[in-house]
């Protein structure tokens, strides 16, 4: 698959790594040419930078790993607003957080429908928001993978979605449609408030087993 990178940093970069170990082609670009460079540098040979015009043309599908406040100036370079992202899977893992508090920063919505908004016709998924990219590729043992939420609208792209979080090493979990997509998001600054109350995120969830109490698999 040739999968877009809109981004260059590390989240990018680990993300890029991960999936041109699976075989995938990447492409990456941004806002700085320079940057865009650097980290297809950083990824390997199956990495290319391009400028962002050509990206709705060189991209299955696009990853956007952006900063909160560079995100509708990127989505603007790359040809949102105009459609030429239009029937593109647009997978958002922007942290829309106020990282002092954990605060989220849309007052109403979420970044992923921000996106939505932005990028005309396209299909987003909200995904990745939660895990730093040192998290990939997970090559531990099968049972204990991590589960990565995503919402979205369209079933196919969910469906790459879920594949491409396969390919990290993990198990995805559907929540629902995007406008599941603020709860999503909200759960990140819940993470960081947890951490910076001096505890571990991962005890402040209860551990459940859905099979126990009656219900299926949420995957795709």
């Amino acid at each position: 698959m040739n999968i877009g990178l809109l981004g260059t940093g590390n989240l990018s970069v680990a993300l890029g790594k991960a999936w041109a170990t699976a075989g995938h082609s990447i492409v990456v670009t941004g806002r700085s040419p320079d940057r865009a460079k650097a980290a297809a540098e950083w990824i390997g040979d199956a990495a290319t930078p391009i400028d962002p015009g050509q990206l709705a043309d060189q991209a299955e599908v696009i990853v956007v790993a952006i900063a909160w406040g560079g995100l509708e100036e990127a989505l603007r370079l790359v040809g949102g607003p105009d459609g030429m992202l239009s029937g593109t899977t647009v997978i958002d893992c922007t942290n829309a957080v106020d990282f002092a508090t954990g605060r989220l920063l849309p007052e109403t919505g979420s970044a992923a429908e921000l996106v939505a908004n932005l990028a005309v016709g396209a299909h987003v998924v909200k995904a990745l928001h939660l895990f730093a990219g040192a998290s990939w590729p997970f090559a531990g043992e099968v049972g204990a993978s991590p589960v990565v939420a995503i919402c979205g609208d369209d079933a196919g792209a969910l469906n790459r979605t879920a594949a491409l979080i396969g390919d990290l090493g993990a198990r995805a979990a559907v929540l629902g449609g995007l406008s599941a997509a603020r709860q999503a998001e909200e759960a990140a600054g819940f993470v960081m408030r947890v951490v910076a109350a001096g505890a571990n995120p991962r005890f402040a969830v209860p551990d459940v087993d859905p099979a126990l109490i009656g219900l299926g698999t949420a995957n795709p």
